[in-house]
């Protein structure tokens, strides 16, 4: 009977024991919960232009001219890519690169040679990994109606997602003319990830394709290095650069074991981006900041060289 009673005994000890634990665990645990406040002092950031949201809570952890209208450069590519899928052409119809395509206002430098024929699925992967512009306008130039109806589908999407401070004139990103604030950027970054293609060529770190009508290889590369990183869980990702926007990126992780959107704008140095994603996953896992480099001073005003890389 004495063994009986204790065992009645240690079981409500332990029942007690398991309530107050779960009294005490985060506000931040749930699914649905925001992140525990954080200090957002201590994250010194260089982009002019930065959103940290968090995606399951729906708002917003960090904010710093969040919602200015700036230039957005190739990450424009991700409305293109979103589009492109909606129309529910053939991905693996052929299409080429043709005059058009070549890039008049900017001079950028594509590796795609004029006459070149690839899969839609080609062109939109290398749009999105490696921010080929041929590869953009090519499937923008092959939607039903041509570039002109494609660049009016991308604002009505625009609109559709609620991006009301938004706009867009090309579908590379070549145009200063496309332009959005980071609280915008941030539902086309969550909306993205609703589709299965985009994740995947986002992420991918490098792919190989075989252009015809030659049969070179060529192999390409992400731009946004993070992507290689063992430490980071991207599910969507996307760069952009030209003189007007300064070098942007956008991503949306998983941090701290739920998925943020990450935008940063109008980024001074190279590298600096990097670094401030860096600083905002590593202040997000501990609440602490991370030194800016010399390079990349907080605040720094933006002085952009008058070349033009490439891509973005």
């Amino acid at each position: 009977m004495m063994k009986i009673s204790l065992h009645i005994v240690f079981a409500a000890l332990f029942a007690i024991s398991g309530s107050l634990c779960a009294a005490i665990e985060p506000a931040n645990s749930a699914a649905g919960e925001p992140i525990a406040p954080l200090d957002g002092n201590k994250l010194k950031l260089a982009s002019a232009n930065v959103l940290v949201y968090d995606a399951n809570a729906g708002q917003a952890i960090y904010a710093k001219g969040a919602d200015v209208v700036t230039p957005i450069a190739s990450v424009t590519k991700l409305m293109t890519a979103m589009v492109v899928l909606d129309a529910a052409q053939p991905l693996d119809e052929m299409i080429t690169v043709d005059i058009p395509d070549l890039d008049m206002l900017k001079g950028s430098h594509s590796r795609l040679r004029l006459g070149t024929e690839l899969s839609r699925r080609e062109m939109l992967r290398l749009a999105l990994m490696a921010s080929e512009n041929r590869a953009a306008s090519s499937v923008a130039r092959h939607y039903p109606g041509g570039s002109v109806a494609f660049v009016e589908a991308m604002n009505q999407k625009a609109q559709a997602l609620n991006m009301t401070r938004s706009h867009f004139s090309d579908p590379t990103g070549l145009s200063s003319e496309n332009v959005a604030t980071a609280h915008d950027l941030a539902r086309m970054v969550q909306a993205a990830a609703g589709y299965q293609l985009i994740r995947e060529f986002t992420t991918t770190a490098s792919h190989y394709v075989e252009v015809q009508p030659t049969g070179q290889l060529l192999g390409f590369s992400n731009t946004n290095s993070l992507v290689k990183s063992g430490g980071w869980d991207i599910q969507v990702s996307k760069t952009g650069f030209i003189r007007e926007a300064g070098k942007c990126l956008v991503m949306m992780a998983n941090i701290a074991s739920r998925p943020v959107v990450i935008v940063l704008l109008d980024s001074y140095g190279r590298l600096t981006r990097i670094g401030d994603a860096n600083r905002v996953k590593y202040w997000l896992e501990t609440g602490e900041a991370q030194p800016a480099t010399a390079a990349a001073k907080p605040g720094a005003k933006s002085k952009r060289a008058k070349v033009i890389p490439a891509r973005a």
